[in-house]
């Protein structure tokens, strides 16, 4: 469990002082989460050689809503390669029938005023399945929870808000989060590419980039399973056999063996390790994925999502000094959350790929303090 640093110190960063600082923070959570036990964290820099995990390396784990970056990333990249526009109406990329009802204002169809740039940064309007408020029955982690076996596709996701839920808002109007404004994006990638969503995410992220542990839950295997099924002869479908994950709870319920976690999709159904996540952020920040002007883009921080967090376009930033004015001075890290309390962020100043998992809904206030504590300890140890 102890953490380390692989590679040799650079004059950058006392590896050492970080390592120790970072070490004794992390066991007294661990012992503090009871049940729960360590989170998954892991903190790479390639400029200054630190390489430090923390907790389970190698068990994979549903990383929530930081699968939006992804998805962010290949809408970016049909964008670059001039499939649509960012100001391309949504109506020109799906069809009038899985839009309806989904914009209706005041009885007006505004469909066409919705843009792929609106879903990327919530404010096309459209409600949000997840965690919206719904004009009749259960909302829809109470059927999360009770529900358990059921797998939920797209087609129902966008079914839900249809007939469940009302937009939020006139195209533009307003910034709301939406997950069904990334169940669109990840429609309109399978409609541009004529690919399922997952293929596309393994064939333009996952395979080129070497994340061999990382896959869409309940559509597609990691590379290291299919490989091995293939060789054994087993089944090499994401539904003959799902990846084993790691244990994760909605309030107090343990739902990581659920078939209706199947509801993430393109907002978040990815589940990866930590080791897979730094390669990809890694990539993005550093070109390999989209050009820096896309980038600029999505981080182009437009809107608050909460106290001390800012969103951009598929991307958040966390401005500490907005969370406790103490704060002022660290570093405002990009990237995202999930719900599950799960990170993954880029810091700029030291550059720094930062995640964690801890794993819960119930956790995000003490995975913000690690995350606080490993920016105050990053600062102490570059002195």
């Amino acid at each position: 469990m102890r953490g380390f640093s692989q590679m040799a110190p650079t004059a950058h960063l006392d590896h050492d002082r970080f390592t120790a600082e970072l070490d004794r923070h992390l066991t007294g959570v661990a012992r503090r989460r009871g049940s729960l036990g360590a989170p998954q964290v892991a903190v790479r820099s390639a400029r200054d050689g630190l390489d430090y995990r923390f907790g389970d390396e190698t068990t994979r784990f549903h990383v929530a809503s930081i699968g939006k970056m992804f998805t962010a990333t290949l809408v970016m990249r049909l964008v670059e390669s001039g499939a649509f526009t960012l100001e391309t109406p949504v109506t020109e990329l799906l069809p009038a029938a899985e839009l309806r009802g989904l914009f209706v204002v005041d009885g007006e169809d505004l469909a066409d005023r919705a843009t792929v740039d609106q879903l990327l940064a919530h404010t096309s309007g459209a409600a949000d399945y997840f965690d919206g408020p719904v004009t009749s029955g259960y909302r829809f982690l109470d059927l999360v929870v009770g529900e358990p076996d059921h797998f939920w596709t797209p087609a129902e996701l966008l079914d839900f808000s249809r007939e469940r839920q009302r937009p939020v808002g006139r195209p533009g109007a307003r910034f709301a989060y939406s997950d069904t404004g990334y169940v669109l994006l990840g429609r309109i990638i399978e409609a541009t590419t004529g690919r399922e969503f997952h293929e596309v995410l393994h064939e333009r992220i996952l395979q080129p980039l070497g994340m061999l542990d990382s896959a869409l839950l309940f559509h597609s295997l990691p590379e290291r399973d299919f490989v091995s099924a293939l060789a054994a002869g087993a089944p090499t479908t994401a539904t003959a056999t799902v990846p084993d994950i790691a244990p994760f709870r909605l309030g107090n319920r343990e739902v990581s063996r659920f078939t209706s976690i199947s509801c993430d999709w393109a907002g978040g159904g990815l589940i990866s390790v930590p080791a897979d996540l730094l390669t990809f952020s890694a990539a993005l920040h550093g070109g390999r994925l989209i050009s820096p002007a896309s980038l600029a883009r999505l981080t182009e921080m437009r809107n608050r999502f909460r106290p001390g967090i800012r969103y951009g376009a598929g991307m958040m930033q966390v401005r500490f000094e907005g969370l406790m004015p103490l704060l002022r001075g660290l570093p405002s890290p990009v990237g995202h959350i999930g719900v599950l309390a799960t990170h993954l962020f880029r810091d700029p100043v030291h550059e720094v790929d930062i995640v964690l998992n801890f794993a819960s809904t119930r956790e995000m206030t003490r995975s913000f303090r690690t995350l606080i504590f490993i920016e105050q300890a990053l600062q102490r140890a570059s002195r």
